[in-house]
């Protein structure tokens, strides 16, 4: 394969450490070492310095956080993005973004080829893969996970010795973790067994349910078409409110899943997620589109959502029939403004108030007393007309 230059997506971690260096060595060709900042708790500069020290031609380090959050987290969240009635796509949702940057990278750079360090198994592969063809179907990419010998964690750690790179240990965390603003991935070592509960030390981003404040805490959110706006009164740009919510939500142990979820290559796999931030504001749009929203368009809107969901996971962010979707989950959304009051306690997120100018809830047409807009009456026909056909089956019977 004639490469010229690759861009390689760069954690500095093991294994993409392990795969630069087998990248310059393999194809003998400059390497571009390229990480994405989409809110990880990381030491850049030391990322920087790693990179280069392992054989890295430069390292770049893009800070992608604020168009994840409006770019990617608030589309999805406008549509409920939730996958198999549980996962809300933290992982999913990172991996367009950063391959669209590496790709901007590669034409800035003058690269031919994009590298990644996604396993075989995984769903990561398929995401990376996809959004490079659906931006640059020219770039070669190449995936070392599915062309080396170096298959196992013990010679990739050989490989890293032999070579003078720094070897993580990792005795104190024997699982493997993800982490962005949206959430924080656990999987893989102790975990792979669904039968293991998770050690309470492993989570990071949310307290325990059980230590968390005796007093709930409260908070409103002001929503603008189905975005959110502003916090207790104030507004806020949407990377600050977004970070204001994962602090309240994972002070109050809220966000924590346990799953075992459907790769898209097809196992089932285990993983724990923390998403405290996205938890509350999921919840807090949903009970405003409860009184915003018809019920006809929710529930077209509602049969959607799976399959837009399923498209995320899969890697079709930038697949024509996600973009279409998505016009129509913010069609919906032109009407979901106003604010929503949240009890935060003890890992739960509770809506306990919604108003918004335009509610279609009426008190007068709903309330048990004495009105004069709803004549009960008419309920006579309209039951007898719904059960005509129930009526018709019945003495079809007898």
């Amino acid at each position: 394969m004639d490469v010229k230059k690759i861009v390689l997506a760069y954690s500095g971690g093991l294994d993409t450490s392990v795969i630069l260096k087998w990248l310059a060595e393999e194809y003998g060709c400059p390497v571009i070492a390229y990480a994405a900042d989409i809110g990880q708790e990381e030491d850049w500069d030391a990322v920087r310095k790693k990179g280069m020290a392992t054989g890295a031609d430069k390292v770049i380090v893009s800070d992608l956080k604020k168009a994840f959050v409006e770019d990617y987290i608030f589309p999805a969240f406008r549509s409920n993005a939730i996958y198999e009635g549980s996962y809300l796509l933290g992982t999913s949702l990172a991996r367009p973004l950063i391959a669209k940057e590496q790709i901007r990278i590669a034409h800035q750079e003058g690269a031919d080829a994009v590298s990644h360090g996604a396993t075989g198994k995984g769903n990561d592969q398929v995401r990376f893969e996809l959004a490079y063809l659906g931006i640059d179907p020219k770039l070669t990419i190449i995936a070392p996970w599915r062309i080396w010998d170096l298959n196992s964690r013990q010679k990739l750690v050989e490989f890293a010795r032999d070579h003078n790179i720094p070897v993580p240990v990792t005795k104190e965390k024997p699982y493997s973790s993800d982490e962005n603003l949206l959430h924080i991935s656990f999987e893989g070592g102790i975990l792979e067994d669904p039968w293991n509960e998770p050690d309470e030390a492993m989570f990071k981003l949310t307290v325990s349910p059980e230590k968390a404040p005796e007093k709930p805490t409260y908070l409103e959110i002001d929503f603008e078409h189905g975005d959110p706006v502003a916090l207790d009164g104030v507004r806020m740009e949407p990377l600050a409110l977004f970070t204001r919510l994962n602090e309240l939500g994972g002070a109050n142990g809220i966000g924590r899943l346990d799953l075992v979820e459907n790769r898209f290559v097809g196992m089932k796999s285990r993983g724990v997620y923390e998403t405290p931030g996205g938890t509350v504001l999921r919840n807090a749009h949903r009970a405003l589109e409860t009184i915003t929203l018809d019920r006809e368009v929710m529930k077209i809107r509602d049969s959607l959502v799976p399959r837009y969901s399923e498209l995320i996971y899969n890697g079709f962010w930038f697949a024509p029939e996600r973009e279409l979707l998505q016009l129509t989950m913010d069609a919906t959304q032109k009407t979901v403004n106003g604010t929503v009051r949240l009890k935060l306690y003890k890992g739960n997120c509770i809506p306990v108030g919604r108003k918004s100018g335009q509610s279609l809830y009426q008190e007068s047409f709903a309330t048990f007393e004495e009105d004069t807009v709803y004549n009960q009456a008419d309920a006579t026909g309209f039951i007898r007309l719904n059960g005509l056909r129930l009526q018709i089956q019945a003495l079809q019977k007898k």
